[in-house]
């Protein structure tokens, strides 16, 4: 079985990828174009496996899709290559427009150009599975979870530009027949992230005693999921999802943002103890909030543990100290996925200052 990851250097796609590698007989083809997000140190267990194939390849780029596709004659798609960072596309949306929804309506065109080729056993084998977020639903208020039958309400223009690539995915399937299935994920943390998200960034600011900044009051509640449970869950998805369907995976583990980041302050309190910057707390820094931030995603994982037995293996406790634990036996890796082009700088006030 060949299957091709879109994205793969990135933090979700490389989780992806080790789990086939290390947990599947699969052949993975790594589809990406290496931005600032992508690093191929995080693949760096497996990138010498004889089942691990890499293409530098844009997935806007229809002609070396299609290359791609002829080359390597994928049985499935797992697509994940996206612009995802809600303050970057604040600064500058015409990325996410046009890796997310072009990007995505390339891949589409070159999948359904391959698919319609093949024989009728391998069409009806042959899946594109959509990896997509639950910021498409926009914001909860104090209760209530997202299904997946739950209105679209985008509110950034990196939550458009993902319910925008949701929509062409659903269109493809209903128009063209394409076999798909897509799931919408929860917030995602654990080794390997771009320190520009959340719960790197605060490891990071706090070793080296820089502030750690909290939009607004910290009020904000987001659904924590570590990414191998992620790529566990994406995996089963892939391989037993019912086509046309979507699922939700989430990690049943609300936070509020200032709790995470305390208990990341605790957590370099008892493993970095002769830290000069303890007690790690202190350095909290309360900033302007993002503009349009949502108040509270939820998700609602019945479906999946229903259907298809998935449910998270590590709580958030347990998860958030392997995190902070591989951060601090991984400095060397932090240091050269940061190129110059992000400095763990404030982004996302544009014109709001």
């Amino acid at each position: 079985m060949n299957i091709v990851v879109t994205g793969g250097a990135g933090f979700i796609g490389s989780a992806v990828i080790r789990h086939l590698i290390q947990h599947t007989d699969a052949t993975v083809i790594n589809v990406d174009k290496l931005t600032y997000a992508g690093n191929l140190e995080s693949l760096a267990a497996v990138s010498a496996h004889p089942r691990y194939r890499f293409e530098r390849v844009d997935i806007c780029d229809a002609q070396e899709l299609e290359r791609v596709f002829r080359a390597h004659r994928p049985s499935a798609v797992m697509h994940l290559a996206a612009e995802s960072h809600v303050d970057r596309s604040i600064d500058g949306p015409a990325a996410f427009i046009e890796t997310n929804i072009v990007g995505t309506y390339t891949l589409l065109q070159a999948a359904r150009a391959y698919w319609s080729e093949l024989d009728a056993a391998a069409k009806s084998a042959f899946r594109f599975h959509h990896i997509s977020t639950d910021e498409v639903y926009g914001s909860l208020g104090a209760t209530g979870l997202f299904t997946e039958d739950n209105a679209y309400e985008p509110s950034s223009p990196y939550s458009a530009s993902k319910a925008s690539s949701d929509h062409l995915v659903r269109a493809w399937h209903h128009t063209y027949g394409l076999p798909v299935v897509t799931t919408n994920c929860s917030n995602n943390y654990g080794p390997y992230q771009f320190p520009e998200k959340l719960i790197p960034l605060v490891i990071l600011n706090a070793l080296e005693g820089k502030p750690l900044p909290v939009y607004g009051k910290g009020e904000n509640v987001r659904d924590w999921l570590y990414v191998d449970d992620h790529a566990r869950a994406l995996c089963l998805v892939l391989e037993q999802g019912r086509v046309g369907e979507v699922y939700n995976i989430g990690g049943h583990n609300e936070q509020k943002n200032l709790d995470v980041v305390r208990a990341i302050c605790e957590l370099l309190d008892e493993l970095v103890p002769k830290s000069k910057f303890a007690p790690h707390s202190k350095l909290i820094n309360f900033v302007q909030d993002r503009p349009g931030h949502d108040q509270r995603y939820a998700i609602d994982a019945a479906k999946i543990q229903r259907e298809l037995g998935w449910m998270p293996q590590e709580t958030f406790a347990s998860g958030l100290r392997k995190t902070v634990q591989w951060y601090l036996e991984n400095r060397e890796w932090c240091r050269h996925v940061q190129d110059g082009s992000y400095q763990r700088e404030r982004l996302g006030v544009v014109g709001y200052e």
